[in-house]
């Protein structure tokens, strides 16, 4: 029975993992240490406000942030991420949806590896569980770490149906948008199916039908998961700020740099890390594994391996990003197809993970092979742990390296300096960050009815979470009118700062209210401070918009003057920052 249980010692070391991980996170709770950018100031607040409004299957709803957007314009309610925020509380929701990646990547991975190996899976299966693992911790984008996770499992899908294709494969494919998401991954998906039919159908000299009939499955199955978005898109009618968003012009050399930079390093919201072991790896397997076919005279074989496909798409990929900057090849494609413009058809990208871990994976298994064949025993005891202490090392890299969204990293790392040291640190926490407690003492005190309002010094997305309605706030995807609207009333700031009107006027991602000297007046360390107290807005404007309140970290040195009264300060001992709440009297400035 022993050896039984421990011969599954990689399920148990998984486990382990996964329990030590929840442990943290039961033990710490909201004071855990959780990514801000693109994160805590976007689709978890954004979460909460649905759940504060009651607008996760509503219709025909504005939300309360951006003067009043389209509910339609957010995540779709038929989708696993955001059914988490529905069902539980958002830092809770945060923490189930990353344990719920990691768990996906070893399944998803695990499945991949069975159907392409067949029956030398077995031999290989503790490592694909282990694999599985360490590209289920890649610290991705947080709120697409699912879709991140289940590409091997659409892969799956798609071998399955190619191979042996059943109505209940054309079904699961149909339903995988519910745990992937359109823009980032589906519509890159689809095109690289379409691609393999008609490789496939020169190859074969025909149709591979059960591939076309996965094709239109799985197209619609995410307009039936992401109808919001699909509606937005097609009947929308109304002109967004992707139409405006200026995108760079590289010249060639500019990107082709660009292009190799993302094939070494990646992009930050698709961090794998693998420039600092994993590249090597598969460098070197490929310098080895093209000499060889090269010196037998195989180049039929060399262009048949698997490797070296994956070794392909991933140059493809990163190519692709450079070109992006390429302005008339970017017209080019707008022309031919008017609804992409604006649309990043350089997300290409974040397949790149998956594939250099899956590249990883394969010389890994190629090695592991080696040693398992018969005379081999030697090869065998030096092989094998190596293989295996290399899948470990990878994971550990992943772990230790500082990555933008390693909250599990950040989370240890800060409470040993506050446990063990005494120390305190600077960065908010998730407890401090939103602060749930202080605004709900505000909105109380100043009797808040829902009056539109704006933050200063802190992102917009502390009052979204805490139920208060803002003119401001952060989306990649709403009516340009507002955004011009908005600038009006952020003009004299932007008419002090040429950086700040730049990114305003060319992104406009972020209607936040800028500062009049600095470039930003949000962070995420409790002893930020501006060099200028001054408000820099046109008051008239923010009345016009509908505006009553502002909600400033900092005490404004020129309220009076730029049309508002102090309403309350708060100043509460232990809090991360201060809340000096002012409102616009009409007429006043």
């Amino acid at each position: 029975m022993g050896k039984k249980i421990f011969g599954k010692w990689y399920f148990i070391l998984i486990g382990l993992f996964l329990l030590s991980v929840s442990a943290v996170y039961a033990v710490f709770q909201e004071d855990s240490y959780i990514a801000v950018h693109d994160n805590l100031d976007l689709f978890v607040a954004q979460f909460q406000m649905l759940k504060n409004t009651g607008s996760f299957f509503s219709h025909g709803v504005d939300v309360p942030f951006l003067g009043g957007v389209t509910r339609d314009n957010l995540p779709s309610e038929l989708s696993l991420y955001t059914l988490l925020y529905f069902i539980f509380p958002s830092f809770w929701a945060y923490i189930i949806g990353y344990l719920i990646k990691m768990l996906t990547a070893v399944i998803c991975v695990c499945l991949l590896a069975k159907e392409w190996y067949g029956a030398e899976y077995e031999q290989c299966r503790p490592l694909a569980a282990l694999m599985g693992l360490v590209y289920g911790i890649l610290n991705v984008f947080p709120a697409f770490g699912i879709p991140f996770a289940s590409i091997p499992f659409a892969l799956y899908l798609l071998l399955r149906i190619y191979r042996r294709p059943s109505p209940g494969l054309y079904l699961l494919l149909f339903s995988y948008p519910f745990i992937s998401y359109f823009s980032y991954f589906g519509f890159f998906i689809l095109a690289y199916l379409f691609a393999g039919i008609i490789w496939l159908g020169i190859r074969d000299k025909k149709i591979p039908v059960s591939l076309a009939g996965a094709f239109f499955a799985l197209a619609f199955g995410y307009v039936f998961f992401e109808y919001r978005l699909f509606y937005t898109m097609l009947f929308g009618g109304v002109e967004t700020i992707r139409s405006t968003m200026v995108e760079a012009d590289l010249t060639a050399g500019e990107i082709l740099a660009q292009s190799v930079d993302v094939w070494l390093h990646g992009v930050f919201h698709a961090e794998s890390v693998h420039d600092k072991f994993v590249l090597w790896v598969c460098a070197i397997y490929f310098i080895w594994l093209n000499g060889k076919y090269i010196a037998g005279k195989k180049i039929k074989a060399m262009f048949g391996d698997i490797y070296n496909l994956l070794m392909l798409v991933l140059a493809f990929n990163s190519i692709v990003y450079g070109i992006y900057n390429w302005g008339a090849f970017r017209g080019l494609v707008e022309t031919l197809a008017p609804p992409l413009k604006g649309f990043q058809f350089n997300r290409t990208i974040f397949f790149n993970p998956f594939l250099w871990y899956g590249a990883f994976f394969v010389v890994l298994q190629r090695i592991y092979a080696y040693a398992s064949e018969e005379g081999k025993r030697r090869e065998r005891y030096m092989f094998r742990p190596a293989v295996y202490g290399m899948a470990l090392l990878a994971m550990a890299i992943v772990l230790l390296t500082p990555s933008r969204y390693n909250d599990l990293y950040f989370t240890c790392k800060n409470k040993a300096l506050e446990l063990l040291k005494g120390k305190e640190i600077d960065e908010m926490n998730y407890r401090e960050f939103y602060s749930e407690d202080l605004f709900a003492r505000i909105k109380e005190d100043i009797g808040y009815q829902g009056e539109w309002s704006a933050a200063y010094g802190f992102h917009p997305a502390v009052l979204e979470y805490n139920g208060i309605c803002t003119l401001d706030g952060y989306l990649g995807f709403y009516p340009q009118q507002y955004k011009e609207d908005f600038r009006k009333m952020i003009a004299p700031a932007l008419e002090r700062v040429e950086a700040s009107r730049l990114y305003y006027d060319n992104w406009g991602a972020r209607a936040y209210l800028y500062p009049g000297t600095d470039l930003s007046a949000v962070s995420s360390s409790k002893s930020f401070m501006v060099t200028d107290r001054d408000l820099y807005v046109d008051a008239q404007a923010f009345e016009d918009l509908g505006g009553t309140y502002i909600f400033s970290r900092f005490e404004l040195g020129n309220a009076k003057e730029a049309g508002f009264s102090l309403v309350q300060a708060y100043e509460p001992e232990g809090a991360p920052y201060a809340v000096y709440v002012y409102r616009r009297q009409s007429g006043e400035a």
